[in-house]
Formats: structure tokens, C-alpha cells, sequence
């Protein structure tokens, strides 16, 4: 039997939806294998994810590219972030999304080349690749070389939110009244199209309320272009720990997620896992992970966005049942179904493991 290895150059990156992901992922994947599977991380990773093997003295796409190889050649080893070492032989691949391709004004062009260099070059060997809905299937298909039946999908969960205890003094830190506020998730990346918010926030504004956004104004990998562009009436309050998002996400009056693109779309589960009512754009991979559960508007529409937004937060019969819809949506999303179907994906490629 095959020892597995699990990639885990994602502990030493900054918390997104494809680290969180990956680490819930992670977390549910070793258990069902017990000692059969090993989280391997560069050089000070154990410290963050105690029991995980260190290997090497290198770092990032150093150590994912030059040393992880060599210490995962005698198992199978799964790659859970959208890149993988070149030079791995029996590996497999979780690609969330085609953004590099489809939305490319949303990334700097090295991050572009690099993406597109390393999948293409990993997808020509025949690497088994995994992603997370039919639509990105169907983007990777699109985009990439793959051949029929070397893209599987995979589902997310949402109980992760579960363990994760409010941080009560939250809305006194940040100034903010329970149901007074329309909450966003985001940063600059373009196509998370946080300047559509504009025209909301400044409604909110006229009735009293706020819209609060939450998350990093700018990642390495993202553009700046547009980022004069944000909502100047909006409440910025950067980065926030699980404990106070989950207290953002349960104390506000709705959720509004307005992204042009996305593979999945965690941050909506979430909010609906917390109780919160979700807005958001309506795009295929949206629908897909929020069926019935949310109300939709159009992206690019900034007019559409308030007006659905603001019918949430006027109408408390409507808040009543987006919450029912999406406790019932995100109770179905489980990180131990997800590893399951992750298992059993690894066994039909490359047989049992350890």
C-alpha cells in the first residue's frame, strides 16, 4: 500500500478560501487515513501544524518546486492549492478555478505566467486534477489541455464554522450595531468587483446603516488596477480572525457577495451556515453552491446589487427565510464528505493507500 502525503506549503500562506480550504480539508483527509498519511510543510511549518513532518530548509515555490518531490517519491501526494512540483511522479491536483484565464486583469502578470507555465506543463504529463465545482470543470476543460476524464469534481464544506466561537466584544471594536449593517468579503482582485458596492453603500448610508468590508485590500498576487474605484462611504475594517468574522457574519443584516467570477464561492456558505441572509451575483458557480438558499443580483449591475441588497434588509419575512434556506443549503456541506469523495477520487486513480 502507498503512503499518502499531503502539500502543506499552504500553512506558511496567509489565510484565503484555498488555504482554508486545504486546511479543512487537510484536517478531515488525515483523519480517515490515521497513520497512513503524512502532512508534510517546509522548515517551521510543525510549529503551526503540530505533527506535521518538516522537510527541507527552503520555502514557498522553492520548496514546493526543489525539496517536496524527494520526500513524497514513495507515496502519492496531494497537491490542495492550484500548484504542484513539476517533478513529482504520482501526484494529483486541486484546481479551483480558471480565473488566470478568464478573468487575467484580476492578477499581476508574473502570477499569470507561472500558473499557466506549471498547469499546463503538469496537466501534459497526465496528472489527475480535482476542482470544486462543474463550472470550474468545465472552465479547466475550456482552458486547459486536459483529456476526457482527467478532471474530477469534487464538493466543499461549511461546519468548519461550527467550532469557531463568536468574538463577542466584535461589534463594540469595530463601532457597529447588530442588523445595522450589510457585510462583504473581499479585497481588490477584480473580480471580486468590490467598487459595484459603491451605489449600495451610499443607500445604506441614507437609511442609516453601513456596509462593512472585511479581508485583505490587496494581495501580492492581484492587480491594483481599480482599487481608487472602492466605495468611499463603506466602513473598512482589513483582515479579521475567524472568531470576529463569525461575529460580523451572525450580527449582520445581510450578506452581499458580488463577485464577476468564482469557483465556489466559500465566504456565502459561511454566512449561511452562520444564519446570515446572502445576496449574491449571479453567476453559475454561485448558483451551484447556493441554489435556492440566496437571493441574486446582477454583477454588473451596481443599481441591481443595492436594490436586492436593500429588499433583504427592509423585508424581515424575506431575512426569515433566506436564513431557514441557507442553514438547510450549508448543513448538507460537510469537510468529512468532502475528504470522502477526495479518497475515493486518489483510490480510482492511483489504488489504495497505506
Amino acid at each position: 500500500m502507498q503512503p499518502l502525503y499531503v502539500n502543506g506549503r499552504f500553512v506558511t500562506q496567509g489565510l484565503s478560501g484555498v488555504q482554508r480550504f486545504a486546511t479543512e480539508i487537510s484536517r478531515a483527509l488525515l483523519a480517515l487515513e490515521g497513520a497512513g498519511a503524512r502532512l508534510l510543510v517546509p522548515a517551521g511549518g510543525a510549529q503551526l501544524w503540530p505533527g506535521a513532518r518538516e522537510t527541507g530548509r527552503l520555502h514557498g515555490q522553492a520548496w514546493e518546486q526543489c525539496e517536496l518531490p524527494c520526500q513524497a517519491r514513495d507515496g502519492i501526494l496531494v497537491n490542495l492549492g492550484n500548484t504542484a512540483p513539476l517533478l513529482a511522479r504520482r501526484q494529483l491536483l486541486v484546481i479551483h478555478d480558471a480565473g488566470v484565464y478568464s478573468t487575467p486583469e484580476a492578477y499581476s502578470w508574473k502570477f499569470r505566467t507561472w500558473y499557466k507555465t506549471m498547469q499546463v506543463a503538469l496537466i501534459r504529463c497526465g496528472m489527475p486534477v480535482v476542482t470544486v465545482s462543474e463550472f470550474s470543470r468545465a472552465e479547466i476543460m475550456r482552458h486547459l489541455p486536459v483529456r476526457a476524464g482527467q478532471v474530477s469534481v469534487m464538493p466543499e464544506g461549511a461546519d468548519h464554522v461550527q467550532r469557531i466561537v463568536p468574538d463577542a466584544a466584535t461589534l463594540h471594536q469595530f463601532g457597529l450595531v447588530r442588523g445595522r449593517y450589510v457585510l462583504a468579503v473581499g479585497n481588490l482582485a477584480a473580480h471580486k468587483n468590490l467598487p459595484a458596492l459603491a451605489l449600495l453603500a451610499e443607500r445604506l448610508r441614507a437609511q442609516g446603516m453601513r456596509l462593512v468590508v472585511a479581508g485583505n485590500v490587496l494581495g501580492r498576487a492581484f492587480s491594483a488596477a481599480g482599487g481608487q474605484h472602492l466605495p468611499a462611504a463603506a466602513h473598512y475594517i482589513g483582515r479579521v480572525t475567524d472568531s470576529q468574522l463569525k461575529a460580523l457574519y451572525e450580527a449582520a443584516c445581510c450578506f452581499v457577495f458580488p463577485s464577476r467570477y468564482e469557483g465556489f464561492g466559500l465566504p456565502a456558505v459561511e454566512a449561511m451556515a452562520s444564519g446570515c441572509p446572502v445576496v449574491a451575483a449571479s453567476i453559475p458557480a454561485l448558483h451551484e453552491t447556493c441554489g435556492e438558499a440566496a437571493l441574486y443580483c446582477d454583477p454588473a449591475s451596481p443599481d441591481d446589487i443595492a436594490a436586492q441588497v436593500l429588499r433583504v434588509c427592509n423585508d424581515p419575512a424575506l431575512q426569515s427565510r433566506l436564513r431557514a434556506a441557507g442553514d438547510r443549503q450549508a448543513a448538507g456541506m460537510t469537510w468529512l464528505r468532502a475528504a470522502l469523495v477526495l479518497r475515493d477520487i486518489i483510490s480510482s486513480r492511483y489504488g489504495g493507500t497505506a
